[in-house]
Order: structure tokens, then sequence, then C-alpha cells
């Protein structure tokens, strides 16, 4: 199978923060907003280079999602960034109604999302905005997984025009995606070629998905592994061409099992081709306090869960 080399561990969110800096430089339309969390969402940089297109929001969500929407009438592109839970749950109608009912050119960019936020808690560990993001019409939903793919999504939403969630994450993780590679957005990544089990995981899972088919080649198991950064629009032919070959599958994601991508994936089985599948992620539960790592490994969201998964799969082809 193909190596991927870990080039050091990097946090996505600062990912983000780099590519709102570079987009600053090219683009003079776009514009960022945030409440209270300018040093956690990385938006130091973009604050200090155009503080006249930075605006400083308060701990008033739903205010920042109703100025960023009124600031797309003019052909400003308002990049909006808090905590994954403020910039979803806390503001699900603003974003309904102002954002995607409207269909306006807001971009929701989202920090701390999931588990690996840490020691803050289940109240804080939001585990449903996938859920919420992808239901609204025309919404993008898009989850990276690493820095330099956080980056290069970050670049790549300001050229799509229609409201977009962008969600990433707090801790330092493995970053091992090309350095300024393209992001298209819909697109899948094919990260391995196999042919016993697809693996399709998003987010922090994508690593421990790699991890978790070189454990299953040694195992004498052949697994294709696909980076599905986009949740909405998924891309379906991808997944559905490597069912082909496999006739089965994993769904790995750092969210609730209900309502994500493994529920996405589950409709494009039951629409085109039924096969076996199973789930890696939280079984309808809040999370806790605790380290990332922790607390990935007592949800069962790491890449011996993703074996164990596989192996329950392939059983049942």
């Amino acid at each position: 199978m193909k190596k991927y080399i870990n080039t050091g561990n990097k946090d996505t969110r600062s990912g983000f923060g780099a590519g709102l800096t570079e987009l600053g430089q090219k683009n003079e339309n776009v514009v960022a907003l945030c409440a209270d969390l300018i040093g956690s969402l990385k938006m130091d940089d973009f604050k200090k280079n155009h503080p006249e297109r930075f605006f400083q929001v308060g701990i008033a969500e739903a205010n920042m999602i109703g100025i960023a929407a009124g600031m797309t009438v003019g052909g400003k592109i308002p990049f909006t960034g808090t905590f994954a839970n403020f910039s979803t749950g806390r503001v699900y109608d603003q974003i309904r109604q102002s954002v995607a009912y409207s269909d306006k050119n807001v971009k929701i960019c989202a920090s701390h999302a999931g588990l690996t936020l840490g020691e803050d808690g289940a109240t804080h560990q939001i585990l449903e905005d996938i859920g919420l993001m992808k239901m609204l019409p025309g919404m993008t939903v898009i989850n990276t997984c690493d820095y330099n793919q956080t980056k290069a999504a970050t670049i790549a939403i300001a050229e799509h025009h229609g409201p977009v969630y962008l969600r990433f994450g707090r801790p330092s993780v493995p970053n091992f995606t090309p350095e300024n590679g393209t992001f298209e957005i819909g697109k899948a990544v094919l990260l391995n070629e196999g042919t016993d089990v697809t693996i399709v995981a998003t987010g922090h899972l994508v690593w421990e998905a790699l991890v978790a088919a070189e454990a299953l080649e040694a195992k004498g198991i052949s697994a294709e592994v696909i980076n599905i950064h986009t949740i909405k629009p998924l891309d379906e032919e991808a997944i559905l061409k490597s069912l082909a070959k496999t006739k089965c599958i994993v769904t790995a994601e750092e969210h609730n099992i209900l309502g994500g991508l493994g529920e996405s994936v589950s409709r494009v089985l039951a629409l085109n081709n039924p096969a076996p599948q199973e789930f890696v992620a939280v079984n309808d539960s809040f999370g806790e306090s605790g380290t990332p790592d922790q607390l990935m490994q007592k949800y069962k969201l790491n890449n011996q869960a993703i074996v164990e998964a596989a192996e329950r799969a392939i059983k049942r082809k």
C-alpha cells in the first residue's frame, strides 16, 4: 500500500488561520468576523494585516451571523469564526433563515469540533453539527483532515458562491496531505487502493484510517481508503466505484453516529448498491472531559476501532 508521511503534527485551526491570511492578501472582498475567540481561531494575522476588514463582534454569535449575511449584499465574502458548538447549535435559526434560506455567500468556519476539543467537556464538544448543517438546503459541508488540507479548503471556499460550513479542530494532528495542494469541493480523495474493504473517513479519522489500513495489510486484508472531506455534496461516484470492488464499507467520523457521514453513505448504498456497512462514530451520546487521546480511545474513534469494524464488515459479505 502507499505510505503517507507525517511531516509534523499541526492543528487544523492553524491551517484555517494561514488560509485566511492568504485570502486577505489576495481578495479585498474577504472580511472576517469573530465572536471573541481570535486567538483560538488563529485569526490574529488577518486582524493585524487588515484591521479595516476585521470585525470583533464579541460573545454575540447570532448577531455575527446576521451581520455576515448582510455584508454579502454589498459583495463582501464574510468568514465567521468561533467554536463549532457556537457556530451551529447556538445560532441555528439565524443560519437557517438569514444564510441558507436566503442563499447568502457566508463562510461559517468552526473550530474545536468533536471530542478532540478535550477538557472543556460535553457542553462544548458538539457531535451533531454535521447533521445540523447538511440538512440545510444549499449548504456545503466540509470537514478537513489536516493542516494543509484545511488551508487549501479555506482558500477554495472563497471562490465558491453560496453558504459553506467548514469544520476543523483544536489538537495537533498528523499533517500528511500535499503542501499547497488543490482542494476540489465535493471530490473525494482516494488515498489507498484496496480490494477487500472500503474505508471512507473524514476529519481527524482520515489518518487513523490510514494507520488501520496498514494494520489490516499485516493481516492479509487489502483496504481501500478514501478521504471524504466534503460531506455535502457527497462524492457518490467515488463511494460506489470503490464498493463495486470491495463489496463492503466502513465509515469513520468524529461525530454522532446519527446524522453524520455514515448516514449519508447509507443513503447512497440503499438507493444504489446495498452492502454491509459498519460505523465508527460516537454511539448516540454526549462526550465528557478528558484529553483528546483519552476520549478518542474511550469512544472508540481510533485506528483499532476501524480495524475491528473492517473485519466485521468483511464477515458480513
